[in-house]
């Protein structure tokens, strides 16, 4: 495994979000749900794709706090442009469990 250092690591920006809307990701070549999270008054809300539909029904998810790279620019998945990466434990292919603060922080919170 590659070695960061500190400062690579201060320059990704990950934050605290609650998602607002997720439905399936139409047109992905792996299923996804497409998202919106609300990261607060100082970055608004944002979309995300993420393959997360081993655990995750798109009903559940509403109010659901998550962290996500918001410092990553825009990617298209299929028609959809993700603006954040919403990090994931990998437990193996499309087996993605939601990483997520164990309590309730304001939102856009940076991690650190």
């Amino acid at each position: 495994m590659d070695q960061i250092t500190y400062d690579d690591f201060t320059r990704v920006d990950i934050r605290v979000g609650t998602i607002l809307e997720a439905a399936p990701l139409e047109g992905a070549r792996k299923p996804a749900l497409r998202l919106s999270i609300d990261f607060g008054p100082e970055l608004g809300v944002k979309t995300s794709s993420a393959q997360i539909t081993k655990y995750y029904q798109a009903a559940d998810l509403r109010d659901r706090l998550v962290l996500a790279v918001v410092n990553f620019p825009p990617r298209q998945i299929a028609t959809y442009f993700s603006e954040v990466l919403t990090l994931g434990v990998m437990l193996g292919e499309g087996d993605i469990v939601l990483v997520q603060p164990d309590r309730d922080v304001p939102l856009g919170t940076p991690i650190r």
